[in-house]
């Protein structure tokens, strides 16, 4: 059981706390110990139990109940909470938007017990008559409801990598072969999956079925397998499984159409000769082939890499042997927009910094929250002067290694920036993000984030749309709009890298690129662990044609001081920037 595990179920322990009304001492109790749990660097399941208080800082108390739930995968009191709730009551605490107050009053007063039941009584008014909710609420609940049932039976990207890498390795022990492979949605980088896809080489279908079927962790559907396809469903996520039996020689041939969209596959051939495969389909059922390289070579393609094969005109680049040397991992050289103690981070200013130092990375941009977001512990104009002393200390003490000073300043509602001008001249750099009234129509959402994009202190602009997969729906934006407007006024923007979040969205990368605009793979990390995410914001770059040259924090320490150097100076506020400046 590893720390985020461990993490949900004291979470969930909460929330079942204050659904029953109990205790808000013991809920808070709970409450610390996730948060906790969630700090800690290392995994609580290699400490010796005695050693729990010491190593994790937590209480006798909170430890022993970590050592519970690491023996037994349960703990006295969430067993009890649970056996006292409807299970589908208990489904109702996942639903964004709702908490438990209000799913109590739900519960208790309308007997609602289920998604389902709950779903009925919105679009029956029922909900709408309850105390403190009302139309508006109800609206919001049955768009949530309605996220959730699309949601459903879908995993993000590293759930599904584990998943599937998992699988991987069961079958090449079953099989005794190399010869599996992770295909699909997986292998093309996709932010969310619905189906885990796997290839694998064998000559006995049917003892590959028989080990799958017993194995632990999945559920067979024997009404949509076939003897050459076993498929079912990850038991605890609902998530499709299907894994292709193929024989030996087919092995390349099947892992290519099924590591492509359908469009990649099927997308005309220009300039194909008489009697010569006009598809890569065609290509592929023609021939057998043992290398994925040779299929692109036969066809007088450039090879274009798997994230990349979704038939959004990369075959038309490959043709003319344009396509971009993708951004990989090694050409990353700093982490901007992470967050530290100062507000709603896990580990210090130092921690984070120096974290990232031995991880090989030159620079650090800190950008904890802005004094706007109360709920975050956003920085007051005297806190902020503080951590900017603190950081001209550890530069001293850390050079050549650079804690670049920043901010993430909210967009306020009519798109000004968190601070006045005397304080955003301060940072170094400013990513500007939304994190309030997310319910604006598109025009508005537009006109709030390309006013702050004007603001000549923003440097960065940050989650654009502020979705969360899988939990919330993005703010609406006129995506076009908003590129342009950072390509006129030289902003970068993030491709914020959280599996969450994983926004700007891959499918606006190319357009971004096209007008010149900069992208910075930001972690956002509120943690040490939240820098390994920066991998899946490569992936998403890659997708959409990110190389190193346009990346931002590829740049040198130097060439990224220099940028926020030059940047700064040349700063002309227009004047209600200068009145507010100048008081």
């Amino acid at each position: 059981m590893d720390n985020r595990a461990l993490t949900r179920a004291f979470r969930l322990a909460a929330q079942l706390l204050e659904l029953h009304d109990e205790n808000p001492f013991k809920i808070r109790a709970y409450e610390g110990t996730a948060s906790a749990l969630e700090a800690l660097s290392f995994p609580v399941a290699d400490v010796e139990r005695h050693g729990l208080p010491d190593r994790t800082g937590l209480s006798k108390t909170a430890a022993a109940r970590v050592a519970e739930m690491l023996d037994t995968g349960t703990f006295e009191e969430l067993t009890r909470l649970l056996a006292v709730t409807p299970p589908g009551v208990v489904e109702l605490l996942s639903i964004k938007g709702i908490g438990p107050k209000k799913i109590r009053a739900l519960w208790k007063e309308l007997g609602i017990e289920s998604p389902q039941q709950l779903r009925e009584a919105a679009e029956n008014d029922e909900v709408s008559k309850l105390k403190g909710f009302g139309q508006k609420t109800q609206q919001t609940i049955l768009e949530a409801l309605e996220f959730s049932d699309q949601s459903r039976g879908k995993l993000l990207y590293p759930q599904a990598e584990e998943l599937a890498n998992t699988l991987r390795e069961q079958l090449q022990k079953i099989l005794s072969t190399d010869q599996v492979a992770v295909v699909g949605e997986v292998r093309r980088r996709l932010e969310t999956v619905e189906t885990v896809a796997l290839v694998a080489a064998t000559a006995q279908p049917a003892k590959v079925h028989t080990a799958l079927n017993q194995l632990e962790g999945v559920t067979p559907d024997p009404r949509r397998s076939g003897p050459f396809a076993w498929r079912g469903t990850a038991t605890a996520s609902g998530v499709k499984v299907e894994v292709l039996l193929v024989g030996k020689d087919d092995f390349t041939n099947q892992v290519f159409l099924q590591s492509a969209s359908e469009l990649h596959l099927s997308e005309p051939l220009s300039d194909v000769s008489v009697g010569q495969p006009a598809t890569l389909r065609q290509w592929l059922h023609r021939e057998r082939f043992y290398q994925e390289t040779a299929i692109y070579e036969k066809a007088g393609l450039q090879y274009v890499e798997p994230e990349m094969r979704e038939g959004l005109g990369e075959l038309t680049l490959a043709k003319a042997h344009q396509l971009p040397q993708l951004l990989e991992d090694a050409d990353l050289r700093g982490s901007l927009h992470n967050h530290s103690t100062y507000s709603d981070g896990s580990h210090s200013l130092r921690e984070m910094a120096t974290f990232l130092q031995n991880q090989g990375y030159e620079y650090l941009g800190i950008c904890d929250h802005s004094q706007a977001a109360h709920y975050a512990n956003g920085l007051s104009v005297e806190r902020v002067r503080q951590q900017q002393r603190e950081i001209d200390e550890l530069n001293q003490e850390l050079a050549p290694f650079r804690i670049f000073k920043g901010i993430e300043s909210d967009i306020l509602s009519d798109g000004s920036l968190d601070y006045p001008p005397a304080v955003l001249e301060t940072f170094d750099f400013v990513v500007a993000s939304v994190h309030s009234n997310l319910r604006m129509d598109e025009r508005k959402a537009t006109t709030r984030v390309l006013r702050a994009i004007e603001n000549p202190y923003c440097t960065m602009l940050g989650h654009p749309t502020g979705r969360l997969l899988l939990r919330r729906e993005g703010y609406p934006l006129d995506h076009k709009a908003i590129i342009d407007a950072c390509a006129k006024h030289h902003v970068i923007i993030e491709i914020n890298a959280n599996p969450w979040r994983l926004d700007l969205d891959w499918r606006w990368v190319h357009y971004a690129l096209s007008q010149g605009v900069r992208l910075s793979i930001n972690p956002d990390a509120h943690h040490t662990n939240g820098y390994a995410d920066m991998r899946y914001g490569v992936f998403m770059g890659r997708k959409g044609g990110l190389t190193k040259d346009m990346t931002f924090n590829a740049k040198s320490v130097t060439e990224v001081a220099e940028y926020f150097t030059r940047r700064k100076a040349d700063i002309k506020p227009p004047l209600e920037f200068q009145n507010s400046l100048f008081g």
